[in-house]
């Protein structure tokens, strides 16, 4: 069978330029696009047929998922009742590529009558689209990455990324923040890391706890208690430091002589990182990724031993 990666190749470089190829075209009505959904009292919805609608069905869901919102109406069914979703506190998105997209036209007027500020996204600056338009997006490319230059492939990317440039500059101006973005995503990995805490997902029971006076040779019973590697060094409930699977497999290596008379602050790391039970898990996260420790002891308020919790448990 023939290699065809090198025809993935060129397709992402055509799309790739075909982006790069929008800077130019940017002018200030993408800031007064911006101002219009910023300000607006009501909704954004999107429109589009075909596959123009497909990709405005996505921005509107990037869109709801970022403070915007928004929701999407095919223009067929906007002749059969669902007009009346719309009010004169809305902006709308309508995208069609040449600008003449018969079912975008005809419902347009009827916008335009209820004073609903438009932004057009479209290939063609001079289409009756643009110029009904409150604001225009040109989203022109010189051709399509198909090699027939038929079906829409350049052209939809972009749209698609025209709309991403919307919603992040919503985001900057609105200083939207990652807890503001899980209330909109409280479901799996994303909600859990955004909203949980360290202590809900912690192990706080039957912990891997030895003293400084601990043989090491005994501390490998404690630290195989959990799936952690790791046991920590305490004395009342106070954080002297930590011993890993990795330090015992190195004093076993380097003093096999001595290893059985070993204790454990001979070998054990001082200072150990810490997070605080009700620090959120993306801290725990990112606070392993930079030191590159897959474990970190959790401490209550007074600073006293709580629990471990491991890079596993924030995924």
């Amino acid at each position: 069978m023939e290699n065809t990666i090198k025809y993935a190749v060129k397709c992402f470089e055509d799309e790739a330029q075909a982006v790069l190829d929008m800077i130019p075209n940017l002018t200030d009505d993408f800031n007064k696009a911006v101002e219009l959904i910023a300000n607006s009292k009501g909704r954004c919805i999107v429109t589009g047929v075909g596959k123009s609608g497909h990709i405005g069905e996505k921005i509107a869901a990037t869109l709801a998922s970022t403070g915007t919102p928004s929701f999407f109406v095919n223009p067929l069914d906007a002749f059969h009742g669902d007009l009346g979703m719309f009010t004169s506190d809305d902006v709308v998105i309508a995208i069609s590529y040449s600008g003449t997209t018969d079912e975008l036209l005809r419902f347009v007027p009827l916008l335009m009558e209820r004073d609903i500020p438009i932004i057009a996204m479209t290939g063609n600056p001079n289409s009756l689209l643009a110029e009904y338009s409150t604001a225009h997006l040109n989203i022109s490319v010189k051709r399509e990455a198909e090699p027939l230059n038929l079906a829409p492939t350049s052209s939809t990317t972009a749209t698609l990324v025209m709309g991403d440039a919307i919603a992040i500059a919503l985001i900057h101006i609105r200083n939207f923040k990652a807890s503001d973005f899980a209330k909109f995503h409280p479901g799996g990995n994303l909600g859990k890391m955004l909203l949980s805490k360290v202590k809900n997902y912690m192990v706080s029971t039957n912990l891997p706890i030895v003293k400084p006076s601990s043989f090491v040779s005994d501390t490998i019973i404690e630290i195989s208690k959990t799936k952690q590697g790791i046991a920590v060094v305490a004395v009342d409930g106070e954080i002297l430091g930590v011993v890993t699977d990795g330090d015992v497999r190195r004093a076993m290596q380097n003093k096999r002589d001595e290893f059985f008379s070993l204790t454990v602050d001979s070998i054990m790391s001082r200072n150990p990182k810490t997070i605080n039970e009700n620090a959120k898990l993306t801290e725990a996260s990112a606070l392993m990724r930079q030191n590159n420790i897959h474990t970190l002891v959790v401490t209550d308020d007074n600073g006293q031993l709580a629990g471990l919790i491991d890079s596993f448990s924030c995924m």
